[in-house]
């Protein structure tokens, strides 16, 4: 059956908290459309980040070249109860990739689901990098390899990493999207193994804005939230989204563009703004107003 990927935390909040204390294994963030392949009834299954695909949606070609994937078969076939998730490289925001990079299928993570769920599971099901990465090279599958290893970091050595990530770039070509920082021994305060990321553009966007950036803050806290948490690489990437899903763009999509960036806003991050700013009282309809401003700020061209 089909099992959505965790969410991954940013860097920072109390999700991750402590997570760098231990042994951290630095990974690129690759800019594709997550996916997943698993085997059930001795068939090949896949699916996006939130449902399970068919021919007819396929998750921009993953489940037609999945279904195909000779070598991923014949894994899953000798580990039928680990579940493959990774990144499908396809075109979104980022466009500097190598030309033979594209339309692959990169694992990020092994779960074995026999152990998945386990109570005082430490691993929550996942199998460490250092376990899963031989068997992947023996069936010939595309994984991402850690960046660094590093042994009880900090927020200066582990924000390096971030020009460090030329996994799959262009000679020449500047650096990759971000990090994603894992510690398979790590359980928040919460009970949960997670993960933490740091997006690159967001990373600089915040440190800009810290290190004194001509950002007026004009007080109210709708328009705080909305100059923290919708940053031109959400815009970016909800845009590309539509893009390759409607196989071009066209003016009467920016409802779309605006409805997804605000859901997003509002499903993905709204518990770690109750939190950043204690229970805040919001007034939703200005909070939409200013992310619908925030919007036409970024993709001003499509206006």
């Amino acid at each position: 059956m089909f099992k959505k990927y965790q969410h991954i935390e940013r860097y920072g909040t109390d999700e991750v908290e402590g997570i760098e204390v231990g042994t951290c294994y630095i990974f690129p963030k690759i800019d594709g459309t997550n996916s997943s392949v698993w085997l059930e009834n001795n068939e090949i299954h896949a699916g996006s980040r939130k449902r399970e695909l068919s021919l007819d949606k396929d998750n921009a070609g993953f489940f037609e070249h999945i279904s195909h994937d000779e070598n991923v078969r014949k894994y899953l076939e000798d580990h039928p109860t680990h579940r493959l998730f990774g990144e499908w490289l396809v075109p979104h925001s980022l466009k500097t990739y190598r030309d033979d990079a594209w339309r692959k299928f990169y694992v990020f993570d092994v779960i074995d689901t026999k152990n998945e769920g386990e109570e005082n599971s430490i691993y929550s099901g996942y199998i460490p990098y250092e376990e899963y990465h031989d068997e992947l090279e023996k069936y010939n599958i595309d994984y991402i390899p850690p960046i660094r290893i590093i042994e009880n970091g900090n927020d200066e050595i582990i924000s390096k990493t971030l020009d460090e990530n030329h996994y799959l770039i262009k000679d020449d070509c500047g650096v990759g999207e971000g990090i994603v920082i894992k510690n398979y021994s790590f359980v928040n305060k919460y009970g949960r193994t997670t993960w933490a990321k740091i997006v690159r553009n967001e990373f600089k966007e915040v440190h800009h804005r810290v290190m004194g950036a001509p950002i007026t803050d004009t007080g109210t806290v709708e328009e705080r939230i909305i100059n923290d948490y919708v940053t031109q690489s959400l815009v970016e990437k909800e845009f590309e989204k539509i893009r390759e899903e409607k196989e071009g763009w066209s003016s009467k999509y920016i409802p779309i563009l605006l409805s997804k960036v605000y859901h997003e806003l509002i499903n993905e991050e709204m518990w770690h703004i109750l939190k950043k700013y204690k229970n805040p009282t919001i007034n939703f309809a200005r909070l939409n107003k200013f992310c619908i401003a925030k919007v036409k700020d970024v993709k001003n061209e499509i206006f």
